[in-house]
């Protein structure tokens, strides 16, 4: 089952409207958007409306909104995650909600699915924190050597595919610097996803169709075509 979600608690619009449309809530620690109020906010409405929440971990960086590259010494982010994670764990815990999963934010993510030295880094950390936490990453044509590298710590992954993204051939996200890096047609999103239920492919931005797993389907909170997309999106899946 292909599992909507969202990057929410990041303190746009939508979030109240949102949470009752999606399976999935990824949400800010605070790092790059949100605070505890947030947290704790939408932590309320996943249960509320049977929500898996992850933890949204990210660099340190609100001023660009995580997405731009930082590099820090291991230990260093494995205190920051530890830290992030923790945060939202604790509200969870205060409503009695089960912290489902972890997905990095932004240029962390990205970061990550590019060195495979520092996605190591993250499941050891996530690991150490709770080796019943899943970790969700890009699907891409590297799943098995990232899976590989949980496997060896006993850690799950969930296979992210993006609706409002466009990919480059080689399967990774087309850079928000670039033109057509975000989709924002409803038509053109809901398309691309029932030709995914169909043939389990993706278009790039070029046309070659990806072949990609997908366990969760992501829409961005901050694209103000968000609400839309994910009403659409709930009628294909």
């Amino acid at each position: 089952m292909l599992k909507l979600n969202c990057d929410m608690g990041e303190g746009m619009a939508y979030d109240t409207e949102i949470m009752p449309l999606i399976e999935m809530a990824s949400l800010a620690c605070g790092e790059h958007a949100g605070d505890e109020h947030l947290m704790l906010t939408n932590i309320r409405l996943a249960k509320q409306y049977g929500v898996e929440v992850g933890a949204h971990p990210s660099y340190p960086d609100r001023e660009n909104f995580g997405r731009i590259s930082m590099q820090l010494e291991p230990e260093r982010l494995r205190h920051l995650l530890h830290q992030q994670i923790r945060r939202l764990d604790r509200f969870c815990s205060s409503e009695g909600v089960r912290l489902s999963y972890v997905k990095p934010h932004g240029a962390l993510y990205n970061d990550m699915m590019k060195e495979k030295a520092l996605f190591e880094t993250i499941v050891q950390t996530v690991h150490a924190y709770d080796p019943a936490l899943r970790i969700m990453i890009l699907s891409s044509p590297e799943n098995n050597d990232y899976a590989q590298i949980a496997a060896d710590y006993g850690t799950l992954l969930l296979y992210e595919i993006f609706a409002d993204r466009n990919y480059t051939d080689e399967g990774t996200l087309v850079p928000r610097s670039q033109p057509n890096a975000v989709l924002k047609d409803v038509t053109q999103i809901v398309t691309r996803i029932e030709k995914y239920r169909q043939d389990g492919t993706l278009p790039s931005i070029t046309g070659k169709p990806l072949e990609l797993r997908g366990d969760s389907l992501c829409v961005h909170g901050d694209n103000e075509a968000s609400l839309a997309v994910i009403r659409a999106l709930r009628d294909v899946l």
